[in-house]
């Protein structure tokens, strides 16, 4: 037995109580490079909020001090220092108020108003984020007290998160959204009440010695202001986690309810939308081709009210008529038509344009051995087809050849070369010109 109680002894390792203290009421104090430090602290978490950047919150949390007057408060209460407790709130209270106006402020410049995932992660704070602040603060007053800190502090600041909810509350405030700013507001409020709570568990487990002796009236007074948080912040946290989990027992479902009815059946759905509130739960759905009657939609209602988790839910196929889907249908042939007469209307006038470019196409070094056989003194030849425009704005069609000749060709040489040329080439407007 003494072995098992040894193994949980938190005595063992415990640092000087006086040293502790002192450090305790060191660290609830906001002035000068805490008070610079938690402003910064503000504006890194804000900006990761911001771009949706986990690493940057993190980095945030471990450098915020915030966790000072919360654990100056529940030391406060575990030794009964009124005046401690009442310098510990004021200073919680001032860097709320401080935090909160520097991320208002920063979220009403920014320009960058959508909410990211990591916003709407602080909103909807529930049960397990009231364990996730207790143990944490569990771990961080074990921390405090020990002699050798160790490495427990960061991924206490990590864990419970004081930084980001503030930071989202600021955004809810820039931006008029009242629902983000409660509930990051009271995740807020939760991490605070229970670090706060855990530490003043440990202390008296620690048995740590009362400033002052207090009488029972005052001592049961403590307690029933502690049961009293505890119930203020159980009670909502608790609806909030059974809102929760009804809400992913419908999306499950959901799901297997369409991959039983629809999935299965190889229907494809085209389009998907669920709505869970409070007041109403809706499943929309569509698809490519399956056409539901009536029976059949009513039968598939019934099958969906059978279900314990989805009894409320209304369900809406959305389907077309059957004359205006065949309308539909028909316009989109009549569309993939039209779009094959106009390419079959270009290859018919790129088949001509080849046809045209062939047409006009000479071969000048053929034409020349051709000509220097009939013709020896000529020794080169350019051959081009062109257009003329005269001052009445008729246009003359002309086959222009220029050759080199070593001698000059008489009259009737040219005429027989030009009515050559006109034969080879079936044209009958060739004009000949000498190259000088």
């Amino acid at each position: 037995m003494k072995k098992i109680t040894d193994l949980f002894n938190l005595r063992e390792g415990e640092d000087d109580r006086a040293k502790t203290l002192e450090t305790v009421r060191r660290n609830i104090t906001f002035e000068g490079a805490n008070l610079w430090i938690l402003a910064c602290a503000i504006i890194i978490a804000s900006v990761g909020l911001n771009v949706n950047s986990t690493a940057v919150i993190i980095g945030a949390m471990l450098i915020s001090p915030l966790m000072g007057p919360i654990v100056g408060a529940g030391f406060a209460l575990g030794i009964y220092d009124f005046v401690l407790l009442k310098k510990s709130l004021k200073n919680l209270l001032n860097a709320t108020a401080v935090s909160l106006a520097v991320s208002t402020l920063y979220f009403y410049l920014s320009p960058f108003k959508d909410v990211q995932s990591e916003l709407l992660a602080r909103t909807s704070p529930n049960i397990y984020d009231i364990l996730i602040a207790f143990f944490g603060g569990v771990v961080g007053v074990i921390a405090v007290t020990r002699s050798e800190k160790g490495n427990p502090i960061p991924g206490v600041a990590i864990a419970t998160a004081l930084m980001p909810p503030l930071c989202t509350a600021g955004y809810g405030l820039a931006t008029a959204q009242w629902s983000f700013f409660l509930g990051a507001f009271y995740l807020y409020c939760i991490n605070c009440v229970f670090i706060g709570i855990a530490t003043f568990l440990i202390i008296k487990y620690l048995n740590y010695r009362a400033v002052k002796q207090v009488d029972e009236k005052s001592q049961k007074r403590v307690k029933y202001i502690i049961v009293f948080l505890i119930i203020i912040m159980l009670l909502p946290s608790s609806y909030l986690a059974y809102s929760l989990y009804q809400e992913q027992q419908f999306k499950k479902n959901i799901n297997i309810f369409i991959e039983n009815e629809f999935t299965d059946k190889g229907y494809t759905i085209v389009y998907k939308k669920t709505d869970y509130t409070a007041n109403a739960k809706n499943l929309e759905l569509a698809f490519l081709s399956k056409r539901f009657s009536p029976s059949e939609i009513e039968n598939l209602k019934t099958k969906l009210q059978s279900n314990e988790y989805l009894s409320d839910t209304q369900l809406e196929i959305r389907q077309d008529t059957t004359d205006r889907f065949n309308t539909l249908k028909g316009d989109i042939l009549n569309q993939i038509k039209g779009s094959e007469n106009e390419m079959n209307l270009k290859d018919v006038k790129i088949m001509q344009l080849e046809k045209e470019i062939e047409s006009n196409k000479i071969d000048n070094r053929q034409i020349l051995k051709e000509t220097s056989a009939l013709f020896p003194s000529v020794s080169s030849i350019s051959i081009a087809k062109s257009t003329m425009i005269n001052q009445r704005d008729s246009i003359i069609t002309l086959t222009a050849v220029i050759y080199g000749s070593s001698t000059e060709l008489s009259k009737t040489e040219n005429a027989r070369l030009a009515e050559w040329l006109n034969e080879r080439l079936k044209v009958k407007d060739v004009s000949l010109f000498k190259k000088n």
